[in-house]
């Protein structure tokens, strides 16, 4: 799947703000720090799409970003960054559960985590909350040109272990400086909920 058009529609808060098309959405989340905007500005070859603050926790709307026409990527808030008051944490808690909560057109999560450290407590507990709604979930290790081939194993194996992950659950790394392996990534992300591809899987089966 080639990424052709990207384009910001809306922030929200609210349900009611939600676009109302009926698209596909595929959402990514993780903490303030792991790197979210980047990775979406990598995979969509933009390179200020999202935007990429220097004040970690700065992003506390859902954003929704149509691609190519097709279905949205939506970026949820970052959670787990230490220097917000405990009212601000709840709502961002509150704002992500709120949009996981019975959203039809939702069909897969990315979970970003650091490959550089062993998942959080906020890690683990946003991938229970995926698995709770029963989202299809995808974990993606950021920053991965930070660690050698013998420490990529030793991540992959922290990291699956903390989360509880098994063989047929779906875990990649990535970075966005090297972008190495981006084309696959994007096939493994969007390929087979975009409506284009899914056109093509019904006329196979005519």
């Amino acid at each position: 799947m080639i990424i052709k058009k990207s384009e910001f529609i809306i922030s929200a808060v609210k349900r009611n703000q939600y676009p109302i098309d009926g698209r596909n959405e595929i959402a990514f989340v993780g903490r303030s720090n792991v790197g979210k905007s980047s990775i979406i500005n990598a995979l969509t070859n933009r390179r200020k799409l999202a935007k990429v603050s220097q004040t970690p926790g700065k992003t506390r709307l859902i954003n929704f970003f149509l691609i190519n026409d097709d279905f949205y990527l939506v970026d949820l808030p970052g959670y787990g960054y230490a220097k917000v008051s405990k009212k601000e944490k709840e709502s961002w808690g509150k704002t992500i559960e709120t949009y996981l909560t019975d959203r039809d057109e939702l069909k897969r999560v990315i979970l970003l985590v650091d490959s550089r450290h062993k998942p959080t407590a906020d890690d683990i507990m946003m991938y229970e909350w995926i698995k709770h709604y029963d989202y299809d979930c995808i974990v993606i290790a950021t920053k991965s040109d930070k660690l050698s081939n013998n420490e990529l194993g030793k991540s992959r194996k922290l990291i699956k272990e903390t989360l509880g992950l098994g063989n047929t659950d779906k875990f990649y790394f990535f970075s966005s400086l090297n972008k190495k392996g981006k084309d696959e990534l994007i096939d493994n992300i969007f390929a087979d909920l975009s409506e284009e591809a899914i056109r093509e899987e019904m006329d196979n089966v005519e």
